[in-house]
């Protein structure tokens, strides 16, 4: 298979396998007006199989800390004029905003409306995200929260 190189966008590498979908999805690439390619499976000797996506747009702004949620061990290349000028590797993030939705139905972010939905890491071993207001755990669990 050949994938072309990208000239000016990001490069998402270093996905676990099967996470390149949920991670399209929570950064909503599918709303944007550019190439946007997806590899999933691909051959990997430090991970065995890995995903890949990789985003033609020279003024996309990326959400690092959705990218921490979803998979720490992801790897961000900046690419400008077809060379990498930056790379970045993400981690769990300390507190994620509007990611995640608290699912406890008496939260008053769930309540009430404008309220944001905020989540606090207390455990990074086992990735355990608490509610900001009650409390309620979260732990790497994937639910989609409609901006």
């Amino acid at each position: 298979m050949n994938i072309d190189s990208i000239q000016n966008g990001i490069v998402l590498d270093h996905i676990t396998a099967g996470k390149g979908m949920l991670v399209y999805k929570y950064l909503g690439l599918d709303k944007l007006d550019c190439s946007v390619a997806i590899i999933k499976n691909a051959s990997s000797e430090k991970m065995g199989r890995k995903d890949i996506l990789k985003i033609d747009h020279p003024d996309y702004d990326i959400n690092l800390d959705i990218l921490g949620y979803v998979d720490p061990d992801i790897t961000v290349s900046f690419i400008k004029d077809g060379v990498t000028v930056e790379k970045k590797k993400v981690s769990l993030p300390d507190q994620i905003v509007n990611i995640v939705k608290c699912k406890n139905p008496r939260c008053i972010s769930t309540q009430e409306i404008g309220v944001k939905q905020i989540f606090k890491l207390t455990d990074p071993e086992k990735r355990t995200y608490r509610c900001a207001y009650c409390e309620s755990e979260n732990q790497g669990e994937v639910i989609r929260f409609s901006f």
